[in-house]
């Protein structure tokens, strides 16, 4: 989230200075991801026809933060890409596209705000494909500038639609990753629907299915061969922090692949300090590795400190394709 307070450090600070010292790790990374939780543009005004309490629009040059960190794709599918109305929504789908990131989740209408993201790296090519179960009201149209939003409900024709979109995705794609906004803002365990919506995205084509909006972490599940992260939490923001749901504490979370398989995931536990991002340091990057190591547990994800790396290591290769959930 680069809108407010952000925002306004943003106008004496370099673009890098939101990462902090998480940079080297993206700059490593073969493919980067993220939800972009604001609008980037230089106009509109706050929406109207939706009463809400926060609206987070950031500078047009500050695309370049997301430049620094080499980010190659974004989703525009949540509750903030409409906060300052449809020109701002289109200023920034311009800005996206001329700055050569990808992007899906949001659009000038249905087709394109549905439309899965090709990207090629390294010779290996993604498809991600986003949407949102929130701001109903912003559903994308034949005729109106939206977000893709899809109600977590499998019966619900949209959902079929999105289904649908990964199946069609995954035979063009080596990894298919789908962008879910969905569920309120707190509650380390995802809600009870969301736990089969996600294996049904799983079951249709995706890789990794990369939930957020809630603003902590919540476990992860291995399903059929695919990861499913319930919620990543928060990585940048100027929010206020809630002692006992910390929002200030997440993770970069790195996939690694092997044989065209995810064999391994990589947690580095950070934590957010005056509007930027940063490496937790030893001691509490122990204790938020191990509460995620607990809510992983509840899935059958097993999870281990590596003192070495300094992360969450969770190790895919050689077990079995479903957990103990999915029977």
């Amino acid at each position: 989230m680069l809108g407010r307070l952000v925002n306004d450090v943003l106008s004496e600070m370099p673009p890098e200075f939101p990462w902090g010292d998480t940079l080297p790790l993206f700059r490593q990374a073969d493919v980067r991801v993220c939800n972009l939780e604001c609008v980037i543009s230089d106009r509109g005004s706050p929406w109207k026809r939706t009463p809400k309490a926060f609206h987070f629009r950031t500078d047009a040059k500050n695309v370049q933060v997301l430049k620094a960190a080499r980010m190659d794709a974004v989703s525009n599918a949540n509750n903030h890409a409409l906060d300052f109305e449809s020109e701002a929504l289109s200023d920034m789908l311009t800005i996206l596209d001329k700055k050569n990131i990808a992007r899906a989740g949001a659009g000038r209408d249905l087709a394109e705000a549905s439309r899965p993201a090709f990207f090629e790296r390294g010779g290996k090519r993604t498809a991600l494909v986003s949407f949102t179960d929130n701001e109903p009201a912003w559903e994308a149209t034949e005729r109106d500038p939206g977000v893709f939003h899809v109600p977590v409900d499998p019966k619900d024709t949209r959902a079929e639609k999105l289904f649908g979109l990964v199946k069609t995705a995954r035979p063009h794609a080596d990894i298919v990753i789908v962008s879910a906004h969905w569920g309120p803002n707190w509650g380390y365990r995802p809600k009870k629907r969301h736990i089969p919506f996600g294996r049904l995205l799983i079951e249709n084509g995706a890789d990794i299915v990369f939930g957020h909006s809630c603003h902590v972490f919540q476990g992860i599940e291995i399903y059929k061969g695919g990861v499913i992260l319930y919620s990543t939490g928060n990585f940048v923001d100027d929010y206020a922090v809630n002692e006992e749901e910390r929002n200030d504490e997440s993770f970069i979370f790195i996939v690694e692949i092997e044989e065209g398989r995810i064999s391994r995931i990589r947690l580095y536990p950070t934590l957010i300090r005056y509007m930027q991002a940063g490496i937790a340091p030893p001691g509490l990057a122990e204790k938020i590795a191990e509460k995620m190591r607990t809510l992983c547990a509840e899935f059958g994800t097993e999870a281990m400190w590596d003192e070495a790396g300094h992360c969450l290591e969770i190790p895919l290769k050689g077990r079995m394709p479903s957990s103990p959930l999915a029977q």
